[in-house]
């Protein structure tokens, strides 16, 4: 493989966050949730194969849709200013067409399913498109990339039971809650040079007051998750891991407590053991 082509390949990964998983992960298991709950403890095969794939998918082109809105953004920030569009590596057209290419795969895997599950997408796919822009328009774009992140859930609802329950709202609206929190300790660590370029994020918004925002936002998905086992009548492992997730949410408002962004940044990434233990939870019931 000569070099020029290497170069191109490393740069669609790095576009794509193919090397940075933490985001799938962070899609695909409030997707498991779903689909778990949905299926009584069985879902069908068909249905993961196509929720797993399509959440690697669109988690890539949401990535590249992003890197996309941020093109004259990046280079300014300390995190990003080594990403392929910010150094040229990749064309912004190239971005765009991966985001349609990508789109469109995923939107064959959902026509797989039913035609409710079909109409469904279709907002999904606008709200990963929406999402990159509107750090330009609003500090709450955290709670636009919660509802994108969160729409896998009536998906698995009505692609595995098909039809959306009280549990299915319920779940959502811990998961938006959830993502709003973690990605505010993400804005975090952006917020310097967020404030320099004029990008908006909750983490700009709540100031002085964003660790409270944070806890309290844990807090509400916390009790809404113990809503959600009250609804489906799970038993003893869900609440242990309601339990253990709890004490995650504690150790990340202790460890950002002086603001240090290595430290944020480590409290965003540490919330994928949050959704795993949920899952495990979850799991674990239906045995």
């Amino acid at each position: 493989m000569n070099q020029a082509l290497k170069l191109r390949i490393n740069a669609y990964i790095a576009l794509t966050r193919l090397n940075r998983p933490i985001g799938t992960f962070l899609v695909l298991w409030p997707t498991l949730w779903a689909l778990w709950l949905a299926g009584g403890g069985l879902p069908k095969i068909s249905n993961l194969l196509i929720f797993i794939t399509g959440v690697v998918l669109m988690r890539s082109a949401g990535c590249a849709i992003n890197d996309f809105a941020d093109r004259n953004i990046d280079g300014h920030v300390q995190r990003t200013q080594a990403r392929p569009l910010a150094l040229g590596i990749i064309r912004h057209h190239e971005a765009v067409i991966l985001f349609v290419v990508l789109c469109l795969i995923s939107f064959a895997l959902v026509l797989m399913t039913n035609r409710q599950t079909v109409y469904l997408s279709f907002a999904g796919a606008a709200l990963a498109f929406a999402y990159p822009f509107m750090k330009r328009y609003t500090y709450l774009p955290q709670v636009v990339l919660g509802a994108a992140f969160s729409w896998s859930i009536p998906m698995a609802f009505m692609a595995e039971a098909g039809e959306l329950t009280s549990i299915t709202w319920l779940l959502y609206t811990a998961n938006l809650l959830w993502t709003v929190a973690y990605d505010t300790l993400y804005a975090m660590v952006d917020r310097e040079d967020d404030l320099k370029i004029g990008v908006k994020s909750t983490a700009i918004l709540f100031a002085e007051a964003d660790i409270f925002a944070v806890a309290t936002l844990q807090g509400l998905a916390w009790l809404t998750w113990i809503l959600v086992g009250v609804q489906a009548g799970l038993g003893l492992f869900y609440y242990l891991g309601l339990l253990v997730a709890g004490a995650m949410f504690f150790w990340q408002i202790w460890s950002v407590r002086n603001r240090d962004r290595d430290a944020c940044f480590k409290a965003f990434l540490h919330n994928n053991w949050v959704g795993a233990v949920i899952f495990v939870g979850i799991f674990l019931n239906f045995l």
